[in-house]
């Protein structure tokens, strides 16, 4: 196949691809970060990228002219979130041969294919996921590797092309180095181990750290690009979790103003660097047939209706919502199980700046980079144009195009 298994990757950079060196010893007066976070996206042979590999911040923007990659990235990153958290393969990529790279040639049967990756930090240390995907003719994961200071602690196969399952190994370091047994070549193989091993051994322990690690890590991503024009009707109560088109802004308001009184009162704040005219409040009111609409207080007897304001000031109040409040509020998948102080979230935003002013989205990189400092959000974003966010504060600037 145009794009090998794992086990036969050709050499590489070293920022191209995992070392296989043991990990650096740690300082122990040193203060750890022990929250679960996504630390870098690799692209070894995915749409228009080969052989990258891309440091994530807590503030990241892929910046780039069109056709550059930057919204391959994010779809790339959102993928493997997707996969994290138990997706199948197709419901992933319901058109796949359009992430194989163009001039990917098939091999003597007929296959083609993409491999992508990340890098998950944490307790654990870093840990590194990297996947081969066979996209045609048919898809399946013919590979799967993860790997912790130097130990591989899975690593998948296709070693017989006509079964659907995968022969996959992880590290014991009991009475046997490995465990071996199939897995299905439909879904990943990582957020499978803690329903396989035991965790009777340290080597079995290892491997569920890891593996829990990276599963925490991918679930939490939230890929948000505000919708104006649904953000401008009136719409039903419900969970009050915002979607990642934002269409429900005015039902997710209406709860954050009640729950919530000072995370609500500095959204206010920053709503009011972003919007022409004062700003005395963000509300929302009920209407008589049971939907809700969100409404800017002027402060002086006189509000605002949300669908009078530009495409700018929309997507200005969602990203910022978005940013100032967590997995309780988002339409996320996030662990439950985990406590929030293992977590962080990812806000993935494509268009970071579309039909921003240079005010507005000065103001929101702001906001993004004192909530990365947090701790608690991180957000990668795409913009045409990163010039004006260069030498910003906790902001990494990638550019695509240089």
């Amino acid at each position: 196949m145009s794009v090998p298994s794992l086990s036969a990757e050709p050499s590489a950079p070293a920022s191209a691809v995992p070392s296989a060196e043991p990990a650096v010893p740690v300082d122990p007066g040193a203060l750890i970060d022990v929250r679960a976070r996504i630390t870098e996206l690799r692209l070894s042979a995915f749409a228009g990228h080969r052989r990258a590999a891309f440091p994530l911040g807590a503030v990241t923007l892929f910046a780039g002219p069109s056709g550059t990659g930057k919204s391959t990235a994010l779809a790339a990153f959102e993928a493997l979130a997707r996969l994290g958290g138990g997706a199948r393969l197709a419901e992933v990529f319901p058109d796949p041969p359009a992430w194989v790279p163009e001039r990917a040639r098939p091999d003597r049967e007929g296959r083609r294919g993409f491999r992508i990756g990340c890098t998950a930090d944490g307790a654990a240390g870093p840990v590194l996921l990297d996947v081969a995907v066979q996209a045609e003719p048919q898809l399946r994961i013919v590979g799967e590797r993860l790997t912790a200071g130097g130990t591989v602690l899975l690593e998948t196969a296709l070693r017989d092309p006509a079964r659907r399952a995968v022969q996959a190994a992880w590290h014991t370091a009991g009475t046997a180095p490995v465990t071996r047994a199939p897995l299905p070549d439909d879904r990943l193989g990582t957020p499978l181990l803690p329903l396989r091993v035991a965790g009777k051994t340290d080597g079995q322990r290892r491997v569920l750290a890891a593996a829990e690690q990276m599963i925490v890590a991918l679930r939490s991503v939230f890929p948000c690009d505000p919708r104006p024009e649904f953000m401008r009707v009136p719409v039903p109560t419900g969970s009050g979790r915002l979607l990642p088109g934002c269409d429900n802004l005015a039902d997710v308001v209406a709860r954050t103003r009640t729950e919530c009184g000072r995370r609500h009162a500095l959204l206010v704040e920053t709503v009011r660097a972003g919007c022409a005219g004062p700003v005395a409040g963000l509300l929302a009111e009920r209407l008589p047939d049971g939907t809700v609409r969100a409404l800017l207080d002027r402060g002086d007897g006189h509000r605002t209706d949300l669908a009078r304001l530009g495409e700018g000031e929309l997507r200005y109040i969602a990203l910022a919502l978005v940013l100032m409040t967590g997995p309780g509020v988002l339409d996320v998948d996030a662990p439950g199980e985990v406590p929030d102080a293992l977590r962080t979230l990812t806000v993935l935003a494509d268009g970071f700046d579309r039909c921003l002013d240079p005010g507005r989205r000065r103001e929101l990189l702001g906001l993004a980079a004192r909530m990365g400092e947090r701790g608690h959000v991180r957000c990668v974003g795409a913009v045409s144009d990163g010039s004006w966010a260069s030498g910003t504060p906790g902001v990494t600037v990638v550019d695509l195009g240089a």
